[in-house]
């Protein structure tokens, strides 16, 4: 088992817009589509607590997040129409947070820096 050394997660929480639901909702497989294509993705998934809709993704490193959050812009945009982005978090190491904050700063996001763990490789 080696320690995470350059995995960064996002965690946006979305909360759709009143008789939005389901076109929010629709707009999901498409991210996951897109999503599917990038080579530094690890994983990405889409959960849901009441009206609140959560994605679960991490990418390997600054680089793999930031080409992510390029390779869905235009998605993102439609969500912004349908949703409101309720709560962003950013986890991972120091140095890789520290390449995302400028581009994420109008956002507001939540910086979360890796502290210690383990990753478990081909289970």
């Amino acid at each position: 088992m080696a320690e995470h050394k350059n995995i960064v997660s996002i965690h946006p929480y979305f909360r759709p817009h009143e008789g939005k639901r389901d076109a929010f909702l629709a707009l999901l497989p498409q991210f996951v589509e897109r999503t599917a294509t990038e080579s530094a993705c690890l994983y990405y998934d889409f959960s849901m607590s009441d009206e609140l809709i959560h994605c679960r993704e991490a990418y390997i490193g600054a680089a793999g997040a930031a080409a992510h959050l390029e390779n869905v812009g235009d998605l993102l945009e439609k969500a912004s129409e349908l949703a409101d982005l309720e709560q962003l978090e950013i986890h991972g190491p120091a140095e890789e947070l520290d390449q995302l904050r400028e581009g994420l700063e109008p956002l507001n996001p939540a910086w979360f820096i890796h502290q210690t763990g383990l990753e478990k490789v081909g289970l």
